[in-house]
């Protein structure tokens, strides 16, 4: 029986061992995948060689777990709270939140039903109305109580956004040099999502000054080409209303000086599998579309609480200095610009000439209002 038991432990011991190493190996991501005439591919080798293919299908799986991590961390929330107070859920919510709902007025009921455009008499839609509102003030007061909630309980996020490997090279940046969190933003000038988060980022910059950096890279969509708003004659008149060197920035743009790091920036993002803009790398760690200031500061203080630097960015050049990073609820359904399917291996249609412009301002003109 001893030495059964000996056996059995000696047995568990292995297995667990062989658990740790290949946990260890996955988050290394020194794990093999596949091996070819002795040759072993990495999971690390496969997220960086085809990155097209996995990073988004990855980020929508992130989402989807972030969504049922949001839902699990609620629950929790709600069950602590109920029993704090010796209540059940449905009996803490009916008190905190379904009776302190109002029902909206009946001039609020008349306005509603203007904006409707119904030919439908106001009479025969009103109860719809009511329950309509009703529902929409009981969702936010629902809303504003879980958000106290979280408040008070001091909620931490560890699930992190899937990674991938993005290199700077020459990218404009703006923040100091040595911030512990990068973060590079795939954009374009016309693409209105770019300029909704704009202020967010600003913000950004402001509550982490000195902590963090944002860099900048182009990613045109050739479907915003065709209000003509960065035509040559165009692009040239803002020169001169911004009183810049009419010379020199004619020259460069008829010459299409910078097209070439404009196309470099475009086929990263294609290899990256991006399919529209605006795009963030924190730390490498990928977001997409216009997301929300809490869910970029979320991403933001995990990478500043982090004890090692981030694999996934690499040090670069840029312009004269150098770089060395450190270490939802849920997404809005339009927070992005996106290319067409059918566009997806065109983007050789735009005029050159207009591409100097859209990379030379910098990450202070990413976007325009």
């Amino acid at each position: 029986m001893v030495t059964l038991r000996m056996l059995i432990g000696l047995a568990l011991g292995i297995l667990l061992a062989a658990f740790a190493r290949q946990v260890r190996a996955q988050e290394n991501g020194a794990e093999v995948v596949a091996e070819i005439g002795g040759d072993k591919l990495t999971r690390a080798e496969l997220g960086q060689k085809q990155a097209a293919k996995l990073l988004q299908a990855r980020y929508q799986y992130y989402a989807a777990e972030r969504e049922a991590l949001d839902q699990l961390i609620e629950e929790q929330l709600l069950e602590t709270e109920a029993s704090r107070k010796h209540l059940t859920v449905d009996q803490l919510l009916q008190r905190e939140v379904t009776s302190q709902v109002k029902d909206p007025t009946e001039l609020q009921l008349e306005v509603f039903y203007e904006a409707m455009h119904t030919n439908e008499p106001f009479a025969a839609v009103r109860e719809k109305i009511v329950a309509t509102l009703r529902q929409q003030r009981l969702a936010k007061a629902r809303d504003a109580f879980i958000q106290s909630l979280r408040s008070r309980a001091n909620v931490r996020i560890a699930l992190t956004p899937p990674e991938a490997e993005v290199a700077l090279d020459n990218a404009p940046r703006r923040g100091p040099e040595d911030a512990p969190v990068l973060i590079v933003e795939f954009a374009d000038y016309e693409c209105p999502y770019c300029q909704q988060i704009h202020p967010e980022l600003k913000k950004l910059e402001q509550e982490y000054a000195g902590k963090v950096a944002l860099a900048f890279k182009d990613f045109p969509l050739p479907m915003h080409f065709n209000d003509h708003q960065l035509e040559l004659a165009q692009l040239k008149e803002h020169a001169r209303t911004l009183k810049l060197d009419a010379a020199s920035f004619d020259q460069c743009l008829d010459a299409g000086e910078q097209a070439a790091g404009v196309r470099k920036d475009f086929a990263q993002a294609r290899r990256l599998g991006l399919t529209g803009t605006p795009a963030f790398f924190v730390n490498g760690h990928f977001l997409s579309g216009a997301v929300s200031y809490s869910t970029l500061r979320e991403v933001v203080e995990q990478q500043l609480a982090a004890s090692v630097p981030s694999r996934t960015v690499r040090e670069r050049s840029i312009g004269q200095g150098h770089y060395r990073s450190a270490a939802h609820r849920s997404l809005p359904q339009l927070s992005a610009c996106e290319k067409p399917q059918s566009l997806a291996s065109g983007g050789e249609e735009w005029a050159e000439g207009s591409l100097c412009a859209w990379d030379r301002p910098g990450p202070q003109a990413i976007h325009r209002p």
